[in-house]
């Protein structure tokens, strides 16, 4: 790739660096506001949380309460539907099949999930996250929908253990956007114990946010990964992992991995 290709530049930006945020701060004046409030709010919610996962709830519990759509990340409802609709088309056309069980990590407010929900048979979704409050925003996602006859699960956790989970379940597993707010312990947790609940010839899809230059976080919220890091993390417990360079060509700032307890699937 071109060193001056725009995507390229993405993946090698120090976003905690001094001189990053200068320059971005003058580019973006009308952003230096919200986020000196939002490193503000941040050291006090750190002061009180010091469990990266207590932390990060307390985040999502301020974030939703402003507005469960921009909590997941989406600006507008547009972008929301945007957004959900690019995460179940990909899975659509890389494996994901009705008769399939699936576990939604961090699914949030069913940006995505809501359309899981609808093309998998019933009781084919089960969705997690570590938030009360955005799982509230997701059963009113699931009624507004009509979706009560698909019978999804959506269950509170606090960590990626999945010991509440049966062994070789689930045929797909999915974490978008969760990663790229997780610190290497937490990711290091998910992968040590995916591969238990898998099913034989099952696949494990997570986004993460891609540097190849120094991995570095923001402000505890944002960590950015090489991609080395995370697939050899994944090879430490007897799994395969490879990107998929097809996701990064779609509108999306994230970079994804397929992780498999085997020999790798699924079209590039």
């Amino acid at each position: 790739m071109d060193s001056a290709d725009p995507a390229s530049r993405r993946l090698t930006i120090d976003r905690s660096s001094l001189g990053h945020r200068l320059r971005y701060a003058v580019r973006n004046p009308r952003r230096i506001g919200p986020h000196l409030r939002r490193g503000a709010r941040d050291v006090w919610l750190r002061a009180r949380h010091r469990d990266h996962v207590a932390y990060y709830r307390a985040v999502m519990a301020s974030d939703t309460a402003r507005s469960p759509e921009a909590a997941v990340g989406s600006r507008d409802h547009e972008r929301w539907l945007a957004l959900g609709k690019l995460q179940f088309d990909y899975l659509r056309d890389h494996g994901l099949a009705p008769g399939h069980r699936m576990l939604d990590i961090g699914c949030g407010n069913l940006r995505a999930g809501w359309r899981f929900i609808d093309y998998l048979d019933p009781g084919g979704y089960y969705g997690i996250d570590i938030s009360p409050d955005i799982l509230i925003s997701a059963k009113e996602t699931l009624s507004g929908r009509g979706l009560q006859a698909k019978l999804p699960h959506l269950t509170l956790t606090r960590d990626l253990t999945f010991d509440f989970l049966p062994s070789g379940h689930f045929d797909v597993v999915h974490a978008h956007s969760v990663f790229s707010h997780s610190p290497l312990p937490v990711i290091d947790e998910c992968l040590a114990h995916v591969g238990r609940i898998l099913a034989p010839g099952g696949f494990f899809d997570f986004t993460f946010d891609r540097t190849e230059g120094r991995e570095h976080q923001v402000l505890r919220e944002d960590f950015y990964y090489r991609a080395e890091t995370l697939t050899e993390l994944a090879a430490g417990h007897g799994l395969t992992a490879r990107l998929m360079a097809d996701w990064e060509r779609l509108p999306h700032g994230q970079s994804k991995i397929r992780v498999t307890a085997g020999t790798p699937g699924g079209a590039p």
